[in-house]
């Protein structure tokens, strides 16, 4: 059984930071892609930021250079640091995760983490 758990959103006033944090655990073979996603109220879901296995990361233009994205491959951890933050950026962030699992390619979604930037 693969999971992602996602620990660090919360309430912050505009201008602040904050640091996400996705693990995967099970039993995996490969993490490859690993996402995070976020979703506002009556808004649909977007990407927000990617970071293939051993390649460069990319983002939005609406998170760009206020973003960052970086893994921990030791311990299968995604990371989202957060700077800058406006108001609109408040949703509920998703990280996903491409896994290799017994010789099979499979999407994996965290349970979602809740970021609020309000003064």
């Amino acid at each position: 059984q693969v999971q992602l758990v996602e620990s660090g959103g919360g309430l912050v006033q505009p201008g602040g930071s904050l640091r996400l944090s996705c693990t995967v655990s099970g039993n995996i073979f490969t993490i490859y892609t690993m996402d995070w996603h976020r979703q506002a109220p009556g808004k649909e879901r977007e990407l927000v930021a990617t970071i293939p296995k051993g390649g460069s990361a990319s983002y939005s233009d609406s998170v760009k250079g206020r973003f960052t994205i970086s893994r921990d491959a030791a311990k299968g951890t995604v990371y989202l640091q957060m700077n800058s933050l406006k108001p609109e950026d408040t949703a509920i962030y998703y990280c996903k995760a491409r896994v290799l699992v017994a010789g099979v390619l499979i999407t994996y979604w965290g349970q979602g983490t809740q970021v609020t930037v309000s003064s």
